[in-house]
């Protein structure tokens, strides 16, 4: 026993030693990224607590509101566990106005009414574009229809008509990463452009076709051949509820893939569209061409009143979804949980009062509102502005909770940690966990704003790699 305490004693002086050390070289490491040419006119900041106690083990600059970039998705992922919790799931109901005559002539309009489901159609899940179309059909013949006199329409009127948040910029919307919400999503709000280059940097690109074909939007190609290796420098623009696109850059030759992908200006159009072309060629015609609610309003149309619903697609639980969201940084999802939580507690679905349920919560939660400076529910928007203090507050604080392994699961890895990664025009960031090779548990986040040149990320990670 007179042997055991000094040899626990020192056991314990060793580790805080090793402790103390750690954060030291961190602290070092850290200045040594102040003092880099890269960062010379940026903001750089950096706040490490102990994932077990919550205290503070090195901070900088941790209470300057930031661009968080992508990042910022932890934060909505959080919130929408805490709100909606982890079981949450979308439904997208079939229904038809009107009624059925007996020689199965539809006297109506079949109507396609949306929840917000960021997943319907999604190639990622089990309700892919073929198996709800599949679904939808079986149900349109068992309710006997084999001609519809009427309309096939997408009701997208839950989300109401901004699709884009404000504070987007007009560069990556139109872009697939730039999709906005819709009440009726589908196919994650996107579409491809196969394109095939020149032979010379002279050569103009080809646009070859649309994947699936879009024969309602027409495409203004501007697109110039780039010298091999300069890769895809593609950008579309293309509105909200527009159809007239502009390709613009450069499409560098011999690169691997077949295309970009582009973001649908009105899902609920097209949703609707492919429902109706795909019972055209089944043989169940309809007499209008397909419309969304958005579209009877704008031109004084009464939207019918529902005579029966025939099928209901629920969408995977927010688990599930969650873990592509953070997992593959989709900016569709983030917006549309935004929209949805507010949704939940009887609030208007839109970005602002998302926001708004968001800061509140967490205010509750005992972090200052002004250090969340929320725009958008993804973080595309550079207008965000979120402290690493208040980030890694959200962090620690949500372990705690059932739905946590489900979030940690989530999380991509990057330098062996699990952490959540952010990029836009020079601000890149990282936000989440690490357990040292002794045991310790760590929150990290650490964001850098306004650096100059390229591969910042592996002078962040050189800070990160003292906590190994």
């Amino acid at each position: 026993m007179k042997f055991f305490k000094p040899t626990l004693f020192f056991i314990l002086l060793s580790v805080n030693c090793l402790a103390q050390s750690r954060i030291q070289n961190l602290e070092k490491a850290f200045n040594n990224l102040l003092a880099d040419e890269q960062a010379r006119h940026a903001i750089t900041s950096l706040c490490v607590l102990d994932a077990t106690t919550g205290k503070v083990l090195f901070a900088k600059n941790e209470q300057i509101g930031l661009a968080t970039a992508s990042t910022l998705k932890t934060i909505i992922a959080a919130t929408a566990f805490s709100i909606l919790g982890k079981d949450f799931q979308f439904q997208t109901t079939l229904a038809y106005t009107g009624n059925i005559t007996t020689d199965g002539t539809l006297n109506g309009n079949l109507i396609i009414i949306g929840s917000g489901d960021p997943t319907l159609g999604s190639w990622r899940y089990q309700n892919k574009e073929n198996a709800v179309l599949t679904q939808w059909v079986s149900a349109i013949k068992t309710a006997g229809i084999k001609k519809i006199e009427g309309a096939i329409i997408g009701d997208d009127r839950i989300f109401g008509t901004q699709t884009t948040p404000e504070g987007w910029v007009w560069q990556d919307i139109g872009n697939y990463y730039g999709a906005g919400t819709s009440g009726l999503a589908w196919r994650e709000n996107q579409f491809d452009i196969h394109l095939r280059p020149g032979t010379s940097t002279t050569d103009n690109v080809r646009v070859v076709k649309t994947v699936p074909e879009t024969p309602y939007i027409q495409i203004v190609n501007e697109l110039k051949t780039g010298a091999s290796g300069s890769g895809d420098r593609t950008y579309a623009y293309l509105p909200p509820y527009g159809n007239l696109a502009y390709l613009r850059g450069t499409w560098g030759m011999g690169i691997g893939k077949p295309g970009i992908s582009a973001a649908l200006p009105d899902p609920a159009f097209d949703c609707a569209y492919r429902l109706q072309d795909t019972l055209k060629r089944l043989g169940i015609a309809s007499s209008q061409q397909p419309t969304t609610t958005k579209l009877m309003a704008l031109n004084n149309q009464p939207i019918p009143v529902v005579t029966q619903k025939i099928s209901t697609i629920t969408s995977p639980t927010l688990s599930e979804i969650a873990y592509w969201f953070l997992k593959k940084s989709i900016n569709l999802y983030g917006e549309t949980l935004l929209k949805t939580v507010a949704l939940k507690l009887g609030k208007p679905a839109t970005t602002a009062k998302g926001a708004e349920t968001e800061i509140s919560y967490w205010a509750s939660k005992g972090i200052d509102k002004s250090a969340l400076n929320i725009i958008d529910g993804s973080g595309l928007s550079p207008g965000d502005r979120i402290t690493t203090s208040a980030m890694a507050s959200v962090l620690f604080q949500i372990q705690k909770e059932n739905w946590f392994p489900d979030f940690y699961k989530a999380l991509p890895e990057y330098n062996g940690m699990k952490i959540k990664s952010g990029t836009i025009n020079d601000v890149s960031a990282f936000a989440g966990y690490h357990t040292d090779a002794s045991g310790n548990k760590y929150v990290i986040v650490i964001n850098i704003n306004n650096y100059s040149g390229s591969g910042i990320n592996k002078k962040l990670f050189r800070v990160l790699d003292e906590l190994k």
